[in-house]
Formats: C-alpha cells, structure tokens, sequence
C-alpha cells in the first residue's frame, strides 16, 4: 500500500479528470441516473473528492474516505473552497480493505472508483467487497469502477516500449493469464489488476450484488483527439448535446466494453 500512497501523493487526479474529462462525463452521467433521490452517500477511495463534490452539490450528505492522508487533505480543502464542507459527514484515511469505523448497513449508495485497481490478490479483492457489502444498506447502490483485460493488451500491442515489461510477448501471455501488471519504469502508475470482461459481473454477483449496468467510461467517444472535440463543439451547442447523447446511450452497449478502459459497474445489495 505504501507505493500507492506514495503515487497519489505526488499524483494529480483532480487534473487527471479535468484534462481527460470523458471518463467523469460518462461516469456522472450514469451516477446521477442511478443515485437515490435522497439518502447518504459513501464516496470510498474518492481521491480529492470530484465526484463527492458533485454528489454533496446535489444535496445529499456524503462521507468520503481514501487511502492516502494527501488526498483526503485535499478532498476537504476543496469542500471548504466550493462551500460544501456542511454537506460531508467526514473524511477519513481509510483501507478500503477495512473501513474501520465506518458503520455497517448506512448508505444508500456507495461509489469505489478507485480500489479494485490497485488490489492484485483475490484476497484483498474479496476483502474490499465483503466491506462494500457491508457498508450499503440492503437495496443500496453501488458503483465501482474496473479496468480491462483486452484493452490494456491492445494498449501494450501499441506501444510495448511505453508499458515495460509487456514489451515481449512472453510477458503480455503471462499478463493475459493473471491480470496483473506491475510498471518496470520507476514513477509510473502502480501495480495494478485488469479484468477479463465474462468474469465481472460473476464476481460482482458473488459478492451479493444484482448487476444493473455495466458501462464503458469512455464510451464510442475514447479515441476522441482534442481536434475531435473541438470540431464537435465548432457546430453548436445543439449539435454537440446530441454527440454527447449518443455517447452517453452507447457507454452501455456490450460491443465497446472490452476495449473501454475503464469499466463502470451498477448494481444493487440484494
């Protein structure tokens, strides 16, 4: 865990989304829809906060928790900025593997959008949803973001000098096989885990959740250059809305989940 820490400590997330802003489009979209009219919220593994501020914004009372102390400094700072901070209920460092004090059966919907990247052993992935369950209440939401499997294959079959040691073949076979990733270029992104697609929602199901969706984050619109985008946005107003609706309808469409790279999975406690 310390090298997780020590990434997002020097990491900026807030940028991340702002700078690549489909992920959080797509992703906000699908929340909002999903979202309980009123409730309490658990934003677990939030980071400094984006998506928690735009829930507490919509009025509802949020905790937010995450495994680096920098980032939950930075979640609050942002709250008092954006005169949200009445609207959280707390921000804690925790594990997402053990959320400790965090009380059992209270939220109506809990996001993770961040934990099972970063947890390479089935151990450590059943331990943080066994907390998941845990924590919502019986008929709550839960979304939870995942990476892909044949996306990062795609990705390292690109360009193997940038994403070491899935520079040779032998490498990307084992990769294939086990899901895991650890970067051989020291400072980049931290070991990681990567999910075949056909095993998601059995884990998720296992788990004692009832899939409701699984979308790709990135949806049709993930090659998008910033030409792209700025050619879309040259035509109006109207024009781009409907782009964007039909980004936000085909996030959902199974043709595109495999080669999205980030996943978002909706589901319900049973």
């Amino acid at each position: 865990m310390n090298e997780i820490i020590r990434y997002y400590s020097a990491f900026d997330e807030w940028g991340r989304l702002d700078r690549e802003p489909l992920e959080y489009l797509v992703n906000w979209h699908y929340i909002q829809k999903y979202l309980p009219q009123t409730g309490t919220i658990l934003d677990n593994g939030a980071g400094p906060g984006k998506y928690a501020m735009a829930i507490a914004r919509q009025g509802y009372q949020v905790t937010l928790t995450d495994l680096t102390p920098r980032v939950v400094e930075q979640a609050e700072a942002k709250a008092r900025e954006f005169e949200l901070h009445d609207q959280f209920d707390g921000f804690h460092v925790r594990d997402a593997r053990n959320l400790e004090d965090i009380p059992s059966e209270y939220y109506d919907a809990v996001l993770m959008l961040g934990p099972l990247y970063h947890l390479q052993t089935d151990a450590d992935r059943m331990a943080a949803m066994k907390e998941l369950y845990r924590v919502t209440k019986p008929g709550g939401v839960v979304f939870i973001a995942l990476m892909t499997r044949i996306r990062k294959l795609q990705t390292a079959l690109l360009y193997p000098d940038m994403w070491k040691p899935l520079d040779h073949m032998d490498s990307i076979k084992s990769f294939m096989e086990t899901g895991i990733f650890n970067h051989q270029d020291e400072g980049r992104f931290t070991g990681a885990y990567f999910y075949p697609l056909e095993e998601i929602k059995p884990f998720m199901e296992s788990s004692g959740f009832e899939t409701i969706e699984l979308i790709g984050s990135s949806s049709i619109g993930g090659r998008f250059t910033e030409e792209n985008w700025n050619d879309w946005r040259s035509r109006g107003e109207e024009e781009f809305n409907q782009m964007m609706a039909l980004i936000y309808r085909y996030a959902a469409d199974p043709s595109i989940l495999g080669i999205s790279s980030h996943l978002l999975y909706i589901g319900r406690k049973s």
